[in-house]
């Protein structure tokens, strides 16, 4: 069995959603087909829950309004016989009719995360009609009845596996299973999601689950890229990754996949397969338990990218100071992203300002803070490239002239990566893309 998971943009049109149905109907072996919202569904429904929060429900009605517009065309271009268009008809009205009453109610979080779920529940409902219009055989996994997190919103992939089972069992008879990517339930049984990009997530989790021959990520681009195709010219995508290399591109920038969707892959030695929707003949980049040599693969960006050094002319002697700084980041659950020390005084970064103040507040005691905004994380990344020869002279020579704030090298073998001024992000991608990879 094996696992499709088709992004946003890959389901955002009609022809998208009939074209992702001839793709999953020619698998031979039986397939989950993981779905997100439709394009910009998701950036809607977050709008109406912060307009609902702060009182402004004409807004919200406003874009609810705009939304189911949007549906209205979308399902109009989708099905065409009429029992079709009637059930896709009262699909759309029952997701609208319960946006509407949200209207009435007190908003809460437990209230947004319903909000939320909608895309992912309008998408396969939507997918599913269609695919019953064109007399294919499938059926309907609501992941609200097998997707799980526990009180620490972590996923239970014991209890995931069984319930999943469970369903899968109930339809012997198909081949085709279609489902939610992002939404799940809380340890309180409520609707709650895996977080932006979860899509990913859900499909390497059902990948684990079910002991996937393969998991695929459908996107818009044909697979990893060395660099970012946004900002640099010329681009060429990877065919293969170790998981190593993948989870240090995906949590540094890479955009095509969430950084949380490779450790449940890698955990259970599931491979990977980055494809593209629009051109499904392409190569795409295999992720999987070896890499394809040694060297540097791909440079990644990580923006928006708060440093906060601490200095202490006490630190030299004072056993404990780090662990003390780390518990002040832990309290506040905020990951760091990179850190250098020096005898007296400690630069890491975050990427979340959210409990910034209060970090700040707890640190005083320990020295004077500086804390600079908007910088950019970037990183070289490859097998073993920190035992390469010539690559840190290599790296090095190619960005001379942009000033580098922090570096980290040897924390990972696979991984060199540089803080810098965002404002310098497209000239040094530029540069290395040149001084690396010799492309211009």
């Amino acid at each position: 069995m094996k696992v499709m998971k088709f992004g946003g943009t890959s389901v955002g049109k009609p022809e998208r959603m009939h074209h992702i149905a001839s793709l999953v109907t020619k698998e031979e072996e039986p397939t989950i087909v993981v779905l997100s919202a439709l394009s910009g569904t998701t950036n809607a429904l977050v709008e109406i829950g912060e307009n609902i929060a702060k009182g402004d429900r004409s807004a919200a009605k406003q874009t609810i309004d705009k939304l189911e517009a949007h549906y209205q065309q979308f399902i109009a271009e989708l099905v065409k016989k009429p029992a079709a268009i009637e059930k896709t008809r009262q699909i759309v009205a029952e997701h609208f009719e319960f946006l509407n009453i949200i209207l009435r109610i007190s908003f809460s979080e437990a209230l947004n995360k319903d909000i939320l779920a909608q895309g992912e529940l309008l998408s396969t409902k939507l997918f599913a009609a269609y695919l019953e219009e064109q007399e294919i055989g499938h059926a309907l996994l609501p992941a609200l009845e097998f997707m799980t997190i526990d009180s620490y919103d972590e996923p239970q992939i014991g209890s995931i596996k069984i319930k999943l089972t469970q369903q899968l069992q109930q339809h012997k008879d198909k081949k085709l299973f279609i489902t939610q990517g992002y939404i799940c339930r809380n340890a309180r049984g409520e609707v709650d999601n895996l977080k932006r990009g979860g899509s990913d997530y859900s499909a390497s989790l059902i990948g684990a689950a079910i002991n996937a021959s393969v998991c695929e990520i459908w996107t818009d681009i044909d697979g990893m890229h060395n660099n970012d195709p946004r900002v640099v010219k010329k681009t060429v995508p990877i065919e293969q990754l170790s998981f190593d290399e993948a989870a240090e591109l995906a949590y540094f920038g890479a955009k095509i996949l969430h950084p949380a969707s490779i450790w449940p892959a890698q955990t259970y030695k599931i491979p990977v397969k980055l494809l593209n929707t629009m051109a499904p003949e392409a190569k795409g980049t295999l992720i999987a338990e070896q890499a394809a040599g040694v060297g540097v693969k791909a440079v990644a960006a990580k923006d928006n990218i708060i440093a906060i050094r601490i200095k202490s002319s006490r630190m030299l002697l004072a056993y404990g100071f780090l662990r003390k700084i780390f518990e002040v980041f832990e309290k506040y659950r905020t990951p760091i992203d990179m850190i250098t020390t020096s005898e007296v005084a400690v630069s890491l970064t975050i990427d979340s300002p959210t409990f910034l103040k209060e970090i700040l507040k707890e640190l005083e005691p320990f020295g004077t803070t500086e804390v600079d905004h908007n910088q950019t994380i970037i990183s070289v990344v490859g097998n073993e490239i920190a035992q390469t020869t010539d690559i840190v002279k290599k790296l090095f020579g190619s960005i001379m002239n942009i000033p580098v704030r922090m570096v980290s090298y040897g924390g990972s073998p696979h991984n060199i990566s540089l803080l810098i001024d965002a404002k310098y992000k497209m000239q040094i991608l530029q540069q290395l893309n040149k001084g690396m990879f010799g492309l211009e």
